[in-house]
């Protein structure tokens, strides 16, 4: 658990960063739209004030909403970008894990993806000579199961996928992330976003 809480350390701090500038852009342009739409809006103001100040002010008012909801537009889109980008800096950090981590976690992940201890595991053909063998005996030792490294390899980013019959379980890195983001997607957004 100290290697994940590292990584979401890490990940915290190098996304807040990244947060702040696409945070402090957005502010910016929202205050720029916001600026365009209120100079609009005056300038009709000044040219109907002769003839009916009453429309005048509701111009006013209706223009300044739309600045106002364009800005939550801009920053909303922001938002919605870093906690993407959060998702991404993740994935890259599980993909460039050392050796030793990337084995402890395939193996845990091959005794949840196999508790019968059974099937063949399929890595990209990179992980397979790297740490394939090693991962499938680590998950093997702890299922005491009988789970084969296979010939087979395929273009995957990262984790593997788990063959047993007809039956494949994926256990890919980019399909793992992207199953927690539909889960904890509102939970990382309030996390990077406290105020709002």
């Amino acid at each position: 658990m100290n290697g994940i809480e590292k990584i979401t350390q890490r990940i915290d701090e190098e996304t807040q960063a990244e947060i702040d500038r696409i945070l402090g852009k957005a502010r910016e342009e929202a205050a720029q739209i916001t600026a365009d739409y209120k100079a609009q809006a005056d300038a009709e103001v000044a040219s109907l004030t002769a003839r009916n100040e009453k429309s005048a002010a509701e111009q006013e008012e209706r223009l300044v909403s739309v600045a106002q909801m364009e800005a939550r537009k801009v920053t909303l889109a922001a938002k919605q970008e870093m906690v993407e980008k959060a998702y991404q800096l993740a994935l890259e950090k599980l993909c460039a894990m050392s050796d030793e981590q990337y084995i402890s976690v395939s193996a845990d992940l091959l005794a949840q993806a196999a508790p019968d201890g059974c099937g063949a595991v399929i890595f990209a053909p990179a992980e397979r000579e790297r740490i394939g063998a090693a991962a499938v005996a680590k998950a093997n030792e702890r299922l005491k199961g009988e789970l084969v490294l296979s010939e087979e390899t395929r273009p995957l980013n990262g984790g593997f996928i788990l063959k047993n019959g007809n039956v494949e379980v994926n256990c890919t890195f980019d399909t793992l992330v992207r199953l927690q983001k539909a889960e904890t997607a509102g939970a990382v957004a309030k996390h990077l976003f406290p105020e709002g």
